[in-house]
């Protein structure tokens, strides 16, 4: 397996509007998606960022125990969620669907910390990957 970045980070909080707030108007990045509670922004190298507030639909697991939760990106999500379960790794539900090609496995790293692999093919066309 490859990692070739972070592509995806999403960030649970109490304070939802702050944060979407945040993002938008002091970080400037490009809000994509907006429903109650929670948001996606893009980043200029295909990359995203998602806020959860505290009534957004999530994944119960993914979020348990962490509030930041990082995505690391890959050519080839299914193909590296195989070898982390052939290396004792426990993948979290199974490999997502978000359309147009882009997929994430969760995962528990060995210290119980939940990350995600995401194979996007925008972010891996801009850092010279095989999307």
């Amino acid at each position: 397996m490859r990692v070739y970045g972070i592509s995806w980070v999403g960030v649970k909080t109490d304070s939802y509007q702050g944060m979407r707030d945040f993002f938008a108007d002091v970080a400037g990045l490009r809000l994509d998606t907006e429903r109650p509670d929670f948001a996606v922004f893009g980043l200029p190298d295909g990359g995203k960022v998602e806020i959860f507030g505290a009534g957004a639909d999530d994944p119960p697991e993914q979020f348990a125990r962490e509030k930041v939760v990082a995505g690391l990106l890959v050519d080839d999500v299914a193909a590296a969620a195989a070898e982390l379960r052939e290396a004792g790794i426990e993948l979290i539900g199974p490999v997502e669907d978000g359309g147009g090609g882009y997929r994430w496995q969760h995962f528990r790293a060995p210290d119980g910390t939940v990350f995600e692999l995401v194979q996007n093919p925008a972010a891996l066309r801009n850092v010279g990957g095989a999307g």
